[in-house]
């Protein structure tokens, strides 16, 4: 079986790392390039960077933020923000990027999925999904979680396995940033519903929590932001407590 992942998020937004709860009331949390560079450090499995405002503005991810931070780090590197085009996509691989991530532009263009996997290989696309509970479901948002799109999170899930993604990046909207948990029941249907890695975003707080959703589900990584951010959980200890309970985890 393979290795759990743990993942630190750096959110974009003006040149710097910020975090809010349910994607509002963003606060400050330091500068790009030195989080990156700690996380190397502590051990961080892989590294995604989010420019949170890139598609609401009609921009590409930064590109020279892109390069400083590529500089410093050695785990694969996911970039995400404003991608619409296969040139956007060229230029952050180019930058230094091993992965980009697709939200805005995919739902917009489901086309774009499969041109880019079968142009870059599917190992270098991710599907970001921004879900929020709708009744009994939970509903697809895009532009930094501002607009719903109706699309159901799982069937969206899956049809960006069938275009090509060799990723899924799922979120949940009703759980960013509240330190209560991930979204178990969430991640648990979309992992369920296909084969590709999911990458479980939202709501973590707690080492258990970490434990909660490799055990209760099938996501592959756990991603997390400001318990990384403000130093209120090392991602060793994290590790650590995996690997007594059993979870593989990488040393």
């Amino acid at each position: 079986m393979l290795a759990k992942r743990i993942v630190p998020c750096l959110d974009i937004n003006k040149g710097r790392v910020v975090k809010g709860i349910n994607f509002l009331n963003l606060r400050d949390a330091g500068d790009p390039v030195k989080n990156a560079k700690f996380y190397e450090k502590e051990g961080a499995d892989e590294l995604v960077f989010l420019d949170i405002t890139a598609s609401i503005e009609r921009r590409q991810a930064t590109i020279e933020l892109v390069k400083k931070v590529s500089e410093v780090v050695f785990m694969p590197f996911t970039v995400g923000g404003g991608i619409s085009t296969l040139t956007d996509i060229r230029n952050l691989l180019l930058a230094g990027a091993e992965k980009v991530s697709l939200n805005t532009a995919a739902v917009k263009n489901p086309d774009l999925i499969k041109k880019a996997a079968n142009f870059f290989g599917s190992q270098c696309i991710v599907v970001a999904i921004d879900a929020k509970r709708k009744r009994n479901s939970w509903e697809v948002y895009i532009n930094g979680g501002r607009t719903p799109t109706g699309k159901d999170a799982v069937k969206w899930a899956q049809r960006a396995q069938k275009l090509g993604a060799g990723e899924i990046l799922l979120t949940s909207m009703d759980c960013d940033g509240t330190k209560d948990g991930f979204n178990l029941g969430l991640t648990n249907a979309v992992s369920k519903a296909v084969k590709i890695p999911v990458i479980a975003s939202g709501g973590a707080g707690k080492i258990t929590h970490f434990y909660d959703v490799f055990k209760k589900t099938r996501a592959t990584a756990a991603l997390a932001a400001s318990i990384f951010h403000f130093r209120e959980i090392a991602i060793k200890d994290i590790k650590n407590y995996l690997r007594k309970n059993k979870i593989g985890v990488r040393v």
